[in-house]
């Protein structure tokens, strides 16, 4: 099974460049990213990256706080595009699960990406809230756990036993820190990897060999001791 790399990205010529790349198979978005592209206004950013991104799936989150704004930011953000998925928050910031919010959307076949997923127990309760006949992305966040000194391969494991019977509903490694986390998705079978495109670089290296990694290294140092005209 092919992990699919999506391409996490809110900047509009890096999205526009990678479009049009076959190793990208979609993109993830969400508001700090948004944020950090410079997007003023939310909707008109949106569309403006959906003119050139038609038919790859790409992630657009609500910013809502509360389950009853949470649904009216859904709706106007999958009318979009046919191509959009739904991010939403597997929690708001009190700490208050958005089940309501997943199961009312899924039954209407609007497509989700649920996101900041940290836990098995979590990933067992977003699939309970899921239509099975709608598409799904479960995100969980690895990189992050990394950084805390967590484990995340037990997590994706056993998300990944739950949802396997079940073609619509995809496992997506999220929080990407290296490219060996590509590697780490393909071992597990999971779905779908997310990464930005420093790490989306980094892998079409791959197969490099020892010898010459070391030579790259040993030049590298020559040329900047060389540029900085060091003597001892």
């Amino acid at each position: 099974m092919k992990t699919k790399i999506f391409c996490d990205i809110a900047d509009f010529k890096t999205i526009k460049f990678y479009n049009n790349k076959t190793i990208v198979n979609g993109f993830t978005t969400n508001p700090s990213l948004m944020r950090l592209a410079g997007a003023k206004k939310y909707k008109d950013y949106s569309l403006k990256i959906l003119k050139i991104c038609k038919k790859k799936p790409i992630s657009f989150e609500v910013f809502a706080d509360n389950h009853k704004e949470m649904l009216i930011q859904a709706y106007k953000i999958n009318s979009w595009g046919k191509n959009v998925f739904v991010k939403i928050p597997v929690v708001n910031s009190k700490g208050t699960f958005t089940g309501p919010v997943i199961k009312e959307l899924s039954d209407k076949g609007i497509k989700l990406n649920i996101t900041a997923v940290y836990t098995f127990e979590q990933t067992k309760k977003i699939y309970k809230k899921l239509n099975k006949k709608t598409k799904a992305i479960i995100s969980i966040f690895a990189g992050r756990m990394s950084d805390k000194g967590k484990d995340p391969l037990p997590i994706f494991k056993k998300s990944l036993t739950l949802t396997k019977k079940n073609k619509n509903i995809e496992i997506l490694w999220a929080s990407t820190r290296e490219a060996y986390n590509y590697i780490q998705a393909k071992q597990l079978k999971c779905n779908i990897i997310t990464m930005p495109p420093k790490v989306i670089n980094q892998i079409s290296s791959f197969g490099k060999s020892f010898k010459s990694m070391t030579l790259d290294t040993v030049k590298g140092f020559l040329e900047d001791s060389r540029k900085s005209k060091f003597k001892i």
